[in-house]
């Protein structure tokens, strides 16, 4: 079978997966976990067999015109290179992972089969855009993945936070899609193809004739999918959804689209330097912001998605310098220690029966209640602080290398005030990352108080799937210097410079963490009060993480670090420096109130005249029903009296005309 073959196989089984499990997902429930788990499982292997044959230095590209649309043609085309060879491998890992996870995890949900067939659809929409080699086919599996999320992550649509989560998601994301669009097309006219390979001769070339007002249109949408600031605000709601679905996001679908995109169109941001630079600003604040709102998160998936808005920053910081090498070595190691991330949290939060690191910060013994949970994540956790060596620290320092190249003119052409920019919040979010990493190990597994609940093992399907990221995020860094072929052909290995600095002010967040959370305990002593509701031992795990969405936070903890290290920024940082309330202000309320002016105007006078309209006719109809008296001598006296009027009328006007 030919490698073209293998690739076209890829998206497509998840896609046919998914088309299944939905038809038979009521007539034949025993087929819905294998039409879940396998086709994705096999297209996870095709993903490698076409990796290894790719090799990272041959591209892959083949196409056929998919329907004539003119001057410039819509092409059905696979576009094949080292990024996208490892990025696929990366997707069908992950996805595969999440369905074998939510075998366990929503065991005894009744909207299993839906949920399992959106998440093959989800991973298929993903393929699609990494594998495309036309934009229009590649916005196809941008825009179903927007529709996927929307339904996922309103899973729970019970619960008003689910729904108001998934709605938001949609929206906000959508406001950064009818930019990209126009960009995309835009693109297209001053290339005059779709094609990503004309695309890029033509950029070559010197033919695009606005990369600026291109590359901004591009870069909002870019910011919507990939959660950068200031659109960033959709992905801490979206953690109303299922833990799986959260690992599947933030790890290897939708907002690693938006990183991808640019790294593989990253010539066309190139030719402009404004853009680079608005792209590095993005990223420093998307960096920085994040780190802190992390901080002084309460709810321990909230936390986690504030960490992946900002290791998403680091990607896109990379971009801004021009190393796309870095970017998607950062979005590879990243991918494996969130998806463990999130799918351990989900296992403690079985455990524990909530979701708020209040409440876990005051029971005792999780760490030996969920030791698989406990293990996996601190090796996850460890990854995301980039302690060495694990995986985060081998991508981390890529992303400060190539900051530290341009900043000093040594870079590929971005401007040096970028590298600058990227360098700075990069070291800074290297510290705020360390502590709140740590700030999360502490509070979840170092609680005071009651003893943790005792729900047994965890299924063996969640257990096996965090042992098994956990290699990644443990060695996939190692790997780095034997993988040079899929990133460029140039060496990520960390300089000493950025290894000391970045290490060493991670280091120091870490202590100074400890170091606080030691004084506030020894200062409040052992904490005992009662924690919120635990859900049965049995129950499914789905069912506890939906209860613990409107279960009420138990009051504040005094042994919070993230409350003493942050001061007077606490309550802005936990409430995301208040965006949504400037976006409620800005777009909520007046796109309501014009709403409000357009129905009382539909209501109160197109309507009137409706009504008049209506009246009028229908009284009209009245006084001509009332003359129908079927009286033959009525009739014959309004006919005389109608040619009297007649006749006094031509007279009357005679007269008017011979006077004058």
């Amino acid at each position: 079978m030919t490698t073209t073959t293998l690739a076209v196989l890829v998206p497509l089984l998840p896609f046919l997966g998914s088309v299944a499990g939905l038809l038979l997902g009521r007539t034949a429930p025993g087929f819905v976990r294998p039409l879940a788990v396998l086709p994705t499982l096999a297209a996870a292997v095709l993903a490698v067999l076409v990796a290894i044959r790719q090799g990272g230095d041959e591209v892959i590209d083949a196409s056929t015109q998919l329907t004539p649309t003119g001057s410039i043609p819509i092409d059905l085309s696979l576009y094949i290179d080292g990024f996208a060879a490892l990025v696929a491998v990366l997707v069908g890992v992950i996805a595969t992972c999440v369905q074998i996870y939510s075998t366990g995890y929503l065991r005894d949900d009744p909207r299993y089969p839906s949920y399992a067939a959106l998440v093959s659809l989800f991973t298929s929409a993903m393929l699609l855009v990494v594998y495309s080699g036309d934009l229009m086919v590649l916005l196809v599996g941008w825009e179903i993945m927007g529709i996927c999320s929307y339904f996922l992550v309103g899973h729970y649509w019970e619960t008003p936070e689910a729904r108001a989560a998934s709605l938001k998601a949609f929206l906000v994301t959508k406001l950064g899609d009818v930019p990209f669009l126009i960009g995309l097309f835009a693109l297209a006219t001053d290339a005059g193809t779709f094609r990503i390979t004309g695309v890029l001769d033509t950029v070559e070339k010197g033919g695009i004739d606005h990369p600026t007002l291109i590359a901004l249109l591009l870069l909002a949408g870019v910011a919507g999918k990939s959660a950068q600031f200031p659109l960033h605000t959709w992905l801490p709601d979206a953690m109303a959804g299922p833990t799986p679905v959260s690992a599947l996001i933030h790890a290897a679908t939708m907002v690693a689209a938006g990183i991808y995109f640019t790294a593989r169109l990253l010539p066309v941001f190139a030719e402009s330097a404004a853009a680079m630079t608005v792209l590095a600003v993005m990223a420093a604040i998307t960096m920085v912001g994040s780190a802190l709102a992390a901080l002084a998160q309460d709810d321990i998936k909230r936390v986690l998605a504030y960490s992946t808005i900002g290791q998403l920053g680091y990607m896109a910081g990379a971009l801004a310098v021009g190393d796309r090498g870095a970017a998607v070595f950062h979005l590879l190691s990243h991918a494996a220690f969130k998806a463990l991330l999130f799918l351990a949290a989900g296992t403690v939060i079985h455990a524990a029966g909530t979701n708020s690191l209040t409440a876990m910060s005051r029971m005792s013994g999780l760490a030996k209640r969920v030791p698989d949970a406990y293990w996996t994540m601190t090796v996850a956790l460890l990854a995301l602080a980039a302690i060495p060596p694990f995986a985060g620290f081998f991508s981390k320092e890529a992303v400060l290398v190539a900051a530290e190249h341009t900043a000093l003119g040594e870079g590929p052409g971005a401007p040096a005030g970028a590298g600058w920019t990227v360098l700075v919040a990069g070291l800074l979010t290297a510290l705020l990352t360390a502590a709140y990493a740590l700030r999360l190990w502490l509070r979840t597994f170092r609680g005071r108080g009651a003893e943790a609940p005792d729900h047994g093992r965890q299924p063996i399907a969640m257990t096996t799937v965090l042992w098994v990221l956990a290699i990644p995020s443990l060695g996939f860094g190692l790997t780095v210097t034997y993988v040079d072929d899929w990133f460029d052909g140039h060496a990520l290995t960390p300089t000493v410079t950025t290894a000391v600095l970045g290490t060493g002010l991670a280091a120091a967040g870490a202590v100074i963490t400890y170091a606080v959370w030691r004084t506030l305990a020894a200062r409040t002593g052992t904490v005992q009060p009662p924690v919120p509701h635990v859900a049965h031992p049995d129950a499914d795990a789905g069912l506890v993480e939906a209860e613990a969405l409107h279960l009420p936070h138990p009051a504040e903890d005094p042994a919070d670090p993230g409350r003493a290290l942050l001061g007077p920024l606490h309550a802005p940082a936990a409430d995301g420096f208040h965006l949504d309330a400037v976006y409620r202000a800005a777009f909520v309320r007046p796109v309501l109130a014009a709403a409000s002016l357009v129905r009382f105007l539909d209501r109160e006078v197109v309507d009137t005249y409706v009504r008049a309209a209506g009246n009028s006719a229908q009284g009209l109809g009245w006084l001509v029903r009332r003359a129908q008296t079927g009286n033959i001598q009525t009739y014959l006296s309004a006919l005389l009296a109608g040619s009297v009027v007649l006749v006094i009328a031509a007279v009357a006007l005679a007269n008017a005309v011979a006077g004058a």
